[in-house]
Order: C-alpha cells, then sequence, then structure tokens
C-alpha cells in the first residue's frame, strides 16, 4: 500500500510522525508549505494525508465532505471512527476531532481505482502556493506574511457521477478570495475528469492568515524560495 510509509499502526491507532508527514507532502504531493517540515514551530500533518487515509481505509464514495477542524501533531494517537449515520471521525484518545467526513451514494473499495483518485487529488491539492494562491492575493493585493505564511485546509469536497475512472484526473476550473480583516478564505474549484469526460466536481477551501499588503519583492522572494527548497529535496 502507498500509504504505508507515512503512517504507523499500533493498538489500533495511527500515528503520523513529523517526518513521515514532510515526505508524504513532498514526495506524493509536491508541498513545500513550511508548516509540515519537521521543525516547523507550528508543525502539522498534511490535511491531504488526512483525507489519503480515510479513502484508504472506507474506500471512495461518489459524494464525500472533508472539514478539517483541528492541526494534528507528531506522533498524536488517532482513531478513524466510523458512525452509526455512516460519517467517519478521526479524533484523538481524549475525544478531539481533527476530521469530520460525510459520505453518500455508492462507494468503491477497488484499491487501484482509490489509489488512483487519491493519488490525482493530492497532486492537484499540494499546487495551493504558488501555483493557485500567488495569483488570487496579487489581484486582491494582499498577502500573507513572508516570515510566517500560514495558509491552513479548511474543507473539500466532491460529487463524483461513477466510480469506475481507473486513471481520473483533476482540472482546476476557478478560484476566488474573500478577504476580511487579515483574513483571506479561497476557494479552489476543479473538474473530475475520466480521459475527456467530465464525470465530477469538486472544491478546496483554505484560509489565509495574517494578510498584509501585497509586496511583489517579498511574494518574489517567498516564490523563489519554494521553488529552491523543491530543487533540493528532488536533488
Amino acid at each position: 500500500m502507498f500509504l504505508d510509509d507515512f503512517h504507523t499502526l499500533t493498538d489500533g491507532r495511527i500515528r503520523i510522525s513529523a517526518q513521515q508527514a514532510s515526505q508524504f507532502a513532498k514526495r506524493i504531493a509536491g508541498d513545500y508549505n513550511p508548516i509540515h517540515n519537521p521543525d516547523a514551530r507550528r508543525f502539522c500533518v498534511p490535511g491531504d494525508l488526512l483525507f489519503a487515509l480515510v479513502l484508504a481505509r472506507f474506500g471512495l464514495s461518489q459524494h464525500m465532505t472533508f472539514r478539517f477542524l483541528n492541526m494534528v501533531g507528531d506522533g498524536t494517537p488517532l482513531c478513524f471512527d466510523e458512525q452509526d449515520d455512516g460519517r467517519i471521525l478521526v479524533l484523538d484518545e481524549s475525544g478531539k476531532c481533527y476530521l469530520d467526513v460525510e459520505r453518500s451514494g455508492e462507494t468503491t473499495r477497488d484499491e487501484a481505482v482509490v489509489e488512483a483518485f487519491t493519488r490525482s487529488y493530492v497532486a492537484f491539492s499540494g499546487k495551493n502556493f504558488p501555483h493557485y494562491l500567488k495569483p488570487l492575493m496579487e489581484e486582491k493585493g494582499v498577502m500573507f506574511n513572508p516570515r510566517r505564511p500560514l495558509v491552513i485546509y479548511d474543507s473539500m469536497g466532491f460529487c463524483l457521477d461513477r466510480l469506475d475512472a481507473p486513471a481520473p484526473g483533476l482540472k482546476f476550473v476557478d478560484s476566488s478570495l474573500e478577504v476580511t480583516g487579515k483574513r483571506g478564505d479561497a476557494l479552489l474549484e476543479f473538474r473530475i475528469l475520466a480521459g475527456d469526460e467530465a464525470i465530477g466536481t469538486g472544491s478546496k477551501k483554505l484560509v489565509v492568515s495574517g494578510l498584509c499588503d501585497y509586496d511583489a519583492e517579498a511574494m518574489d522572494e517567498v516564490v523563489a524560495e519554494f521553488y529552491r527548497l523543491k530543487a533540493a529535496y528532488e536533488a
């Protein structure tokens, strides 16, 4: 299973170390957000890794909504709990909820289909910055604090017409950014494809905190650092 390197199962609890989380972010998602670095002061496990683990354990449903409620820290023991109504909750041992998943419609547990969809979505999702967020922030004249960039995964959801696509693709469709004070809510919309056929739609919401006036020079430095980290990792 392609997720084996990125979590540990012990006594019925899933633990994700900072190193495992960072490797998933970079190797699978192409995500170099510093919040996923093992030494980050506010380190958190990528939401896309929790997303991937939910699909691997419970299958892919036609309609799914993921709400990320809290940030998971290094090595936190997690329980993936299926409720009587079909909802899935990711909880720690004290009952604190990190992820709430609602689902409906048919479900497939075909490992090849689930993995293909997971990889396709995570590859799309990992392109938050600079691919999608930089143009949005530039258009609105705002940006995150370049010394402490903070972009938080709020939620995502999708609807699929069918579940048998062996190699689905995701295509970016549209984006928007609503700014309220120092907070921005970014919405990324996508279409799910099987070849040239559209088989579904979805969207992802991000929260950008600590907004300030857009500074092209400072943003260029942040983007350059992103590509420096990417090149260093790939080397």
